[in-house]
């Protein structure tokens, strides 16, 4: 089993069902992914460039779902929490039922539309 994988299967209750939605979610609406193990933590690459990153923050109770989007998310703002981040961005999920499929999907295309980029640059 790849490390990614292995990351999100050995999560407890609600994190590991938060994670494999997202999973699915993901995998199923974009090609070419490639999902990593970075950080500790499944990174999600598309073309060779980093995407967007899964982290179970057991401690706050949340799955973070963060994207490297300094200066090309600001029509999702209202649904990101940056704090105090300069470049990275995310979605946070307390429940599988709290994720809006179609914001998530949203903000993973504009991410993806500027990826080839760097996360650094507008």
């Amino acid at each position: 089993m790849k490390p990614a994988e292995e990351y999100i299967l050995k999560q407890p209750e609600p994190f590991k069902s938060i994670l494999l939605h997202l999973q699915v979610l993901i995998e199923s609406n974009f090609q070419d992914l490639e999902l990593k193990y970075k950080w500790k933590i499944p990174v999600y690459y598309i073309n060779g460039k980093q995407l967007c990153y899964m982290n179970a923050s057991h401690k706050k109770g949340f799955v973070d779902v963060g994207f490297w989007a300094k200066g090309i998310l600001q029509d999702f703002d209202a649904f990101l929490v940056s704090e105090g981040r300069t470049v990275v961005k995310s979605l946070r999920y307390t429940s599988v039922e709290e994720i809006n499929e179609e914001i998530l999907l949203q903000v993973i295309k504009e991410v993806a539309k500027h990826n080839h980029k760097g996360f650094w640059k507008k």
